[in-house]
């Protein structure tokens, strides 16, 4: 009897605790509140690359409970589907506006060039593009090297600086191991002024680009570095400037009146007058 008992005893701790296990499980799996309200929001079913364009097989619904969404989300396929990707999108991740471009913007390279600006290509080589490792999404200076149209002498000056690199080549993003990609051409994310300066430069002599530090955003007012200051006693000596002869004018001073003294001499009834 005691044994039977205990049995029971323990069968029903058992069920108590499946019980107990599968309650707390449905609690963490639904954000930890079983009253909590969730809704249905777009999320990528598979990692999509810059410059994609968003298709239905690319997106997919998933419940959270309201907490835990971003400010942005989209509720319906409807919303994304068709839109270009200007950043990358893991698979898992909510599809956010700021990771989008703007409707009817359309997919690929036209849909990462802000509002204002343009993209500019250039052709490259290895030594160029610093031996590849100039990739999307890096920063570089444009440096042109030519010949002044005044004095004739060759000398190299900077044109551009901190200007984004949009695409190399055909691809819109960088490697993701961090491998260099050598391309004929690259493309920059440039002002229509600053379009207008880098297409010239192209044509008037030699580019190079100089990869930045994504941190310095520092500009430098660099002047022209000239061919005849790469050589020892190549460059002209500055004239010394002779000192201006500073001519003394001597303003003659009038002489003071002299001072003039009469004397009266009265002889009886005879006066004169002797001056000194």
């Amino acid at each position: 009897m005691n044994r039977s008992r205990l049995l029971m005893i323990g069968g029903l701790a058992l069920v108590l605790g499946l019980f107990v296990s599968y309650t707390v499980y449905n609690r963490l799996r639904t954000g930890g509140s079983g009253n909590e309200p969730s809704t249905e929001v777009v999320v990528a079913a598979n990692d999509i690359l810059v410059g994609a364009k968003l298709e239905d097989r690319d997106v997919r619904l998933a419940r959270f409970a309201q907490t835990n969404l971003p400010s942005g989300v989209f509720s319906k396929k409807v919303d994304v589907v068709g839109r270009g990707v200007v950043l990358p999108i893991s698979r898992g991740e909510f599809i956010l506006p700021g990771k989008l471009a703007a409707e009817k913007a359309g997919a690929g390279l036209p849909s990462l060039i802000p509002p204002g600006m343009r993209a500019v290509s250039v052709r490259v080589n290895d030594v160029v593009s610093v031996a590849g490792f100039v990739q999307p999404g890096t920063r570089v200076d444009v440096l042109l090297t030519g010949t002044s149209g005044t004095g004739g002498e060759r000398q190299t000056t900077t044109v551009l600086e901190n200007v984004a690199v949009i695409a190399v080549g055909k691809s819109l993003e960088r490697s993701a191991a961090g491998d260099s990609t050598v391309a004929p051409v690259i493309t920059l994310l440039v002002s229509p002024d600053d379009g207008q300066r880098l297409a010239l430069a192209g044509q008037e002599g030699r580019i190079q680009l100089a990869l930045r530090n994504p941190l310095d955003t520092r500009r430098q007012e660099l002047g022209a570095t000239r061919e005849s200051s790469l050589y020892p006693g190549g460059a002209a000596a500055a004239t010394a400037q002779a000192k201006p002869k500073i001519r003394r004018t001597t303003t003659p001073v009038a002489a003071a009146p002299s001072q003039v003294y009469t004397v009266e001499m009265i002889r009886g009834s005879k006066r004169d007058e002797t001056k000194f």
